[in-house]
C-alpha cells in the first residue's frame, strides 16, 4: 500500500507543479477564487509577465502577500468622529512601496467595511512623499472593521490586495445579514441583479439600473467604468474587485440600463454586493445579499476527474486493500490520510 500512496502523491505533486507553472506563465485568476472579467482569446504567443495585467487570486484575507504588507498608522478612531487614516504599504525590506501604477483612474482603491457587512465605503487616499497614504474617514458606528488596499506595484504583474483589521470604540451593535435579495433601492433608484452564481464557476451577472421606474440610460463613467462591484463573503470577508464588461467609449458598450460583470465566486456561501454607480453627477452604493450555490471547486488546481479520484483511492487505502474497518470507526484517525472537502 505504501508504493500505491507514494506513486497516488507524486502524481499529485507533479499535477500541483504543472498547475502552478500555468497559474505563472499565464497569470491565471484563481487560487482562492477571484471574480474575473469575460473570458478573453487566448493569445497567439505568451506574452512577457512583465506586461501581464491578470487580476490575481486575492482574497484579502491576508496582511501581507507578494513581499508586501499593509501597516496601519492611525492609532485609534472613534465611532462618528472623523479621523485621517493613515497606513503605508511596506515592502519585505521595510521599506515603503512609494511607485504604483494607476488602475481605474487611481493609485490605490480603499475598501472600508465592518464584519458584519454594513458601513461601506469606497475610498481614494493620497501618497504623501514619505510613502504614507492618507485619506479622510468617519467611521459611523463601533465594531471590528476590515481595511483592503487594493493597488498595482509599479513592477508588479497584477494588482495586489492586502487587508488589516481595525477596531472602532464605541458601543457595538452587530446587525444580522439581510436576507438574500436581487433587487436594492438606494435614493429613489432601483437595481435589480439577473444571473446564477456558483461556487468556482464563471457566471455572467446582469444589474439593471431604473429610477421612478424608467430604466436609466446616461450612467456616467465613475472610475473609467460604468460600475464598480465590490464582493464580501460573509463570515471571513473574503474580497473580491470586479469591474464590467466594456469601456465607455469604446463604442459598443452602453451607459445603461443593464451593467454586466463576470463573476467567479470561490466558494458557496452568503455574499455581500456593492455596487458603485454613477448618474446625475453622484455617485451611490448599492447592495445587494446573495446565496452562492453549487459545490466548492477542488483543491489545488485538480480538475474534478482526478480529484474524485484522489479521493477514491484515500478511502480504499482508509480502508486497507482487503476492505476493513477505518480508523475513525473506532474513535481514532491515527495513521489516516487527509484531504479537502468539496
Amino acid at each position: 500500500m505504501l508504493s500505491t500512496w507514494d506513486g497516488t502523491m507524486k502524481t499529485l505533486t507533479k499535477l500541483g507543479a504543472f498547475a502552478l507553472a500555468l497559474v505563472l506563465v499565464f497569470g491565471s485568476a484563481y487560487v482562492v477564487g477571484r471574480v474575473a472579467g469575460p473570458p478573453q482569446a487566448a493569445p497567439s504567443a505568451p506574452a512577457a509577465a512583465a506586461v501581464v495585467e491578470e487580476e490575481p487570486a486575492a482574497s484579502g484575507l491576508e496582511i501581507a502577500g507578494e513581499s508586501m504588507l499593509i501597516k496601519v498608522l492611525t492609532d485609534s478612531a472613534q465611532a462618528g468622529v472623523p479621523v485621517t487614516f493613515a497606513f503605508q504599504i511596506l515592502q519585505y525590506d521595510g521599506t515603503p512601496l512609494t511607485k504604483y501604477k494607476p488602475q481605474h483612474d487611481k493609485l490605490l482603491h480603499l475598501i472600508v467595511a465592518r464584519r458584519d457587512l454594513t458601513n461601506f465605503q469606497h475610498v481614494h487616499p493620497n501618497l504623501g512623499p514619505d510613502g504614507v497614504w492618507r485619506v479622510p474617514l468617519t467611521f459611523a458606528e463601533a465594531g471590528e472593521y476590515k481595511v483592503f488596499a487594493d493597488f498595482f506595484p509599479l513592477w508588479g504583474i497584477h494588482n495586489s490586495v492586502v487587508a488589516a483589521d481595525v477596531s472602532v470604540a464605541g458601543d457595538y451593535q452587530p446587525k444580522a445579514l439581510p436576507a438574500p435579495s436581487g433587487t436594492a433601492t438606494v435614493d429613489g433608484y432601483t437595481l435589480t441583479a439577473k444571473g446564477t452564481l456558483s461556487a468556482g464557476r464563471q457566471s455572467r451577472l446582469t444589474i439593471s439600473v431604473a429610477k421612478d421606474g424608467k430604466p436609466v440610460t446616461d450612467l456616467e463613467p465613475y472610475l473609467a467604468a460604468y460600475g464598480h462591484l465590490v464582493v464580501l463573503r460573509d463570515g471571513d470577508l473574503a474580497y473580491l474587485h470586479v469591474h464590467p464588461e466594456g469601456t465607455p467609449g469604446d463604442g459598443r458598450t452602453k451607459s445603461g440600463p443593464d451593467i454586466e460583470f463576470f463573476a467567479t465566486p470561490p466558494t458557496y456561501g452568503s455574499y455581500r454586493m456593492f455596487l458603485d454607480f454613477q448618474h446625475q453627477g453622484v455617485v451611490r452604493t448599492a447592495v445587494f445579499t446573495v446565496n452562492v450555490g453549487g459545490k466548492n471547486p477542488p483543491p489545488h488546481g485538480l480538475d474534478e476527474a482526478t480529484y474524485e479520484a484522489v479521493k477514491a483511492k484515500n478511502e480504499k487505502a482508509a480502508h486497507g486493500e482487503g476492505g476493513g474497518d477505518t480508523a475513525g470507526s473506532h474513535g481514532s484517525s491515527e495513521g489516516a490520510t487527509h484531504g479537502h472537502g468539496g
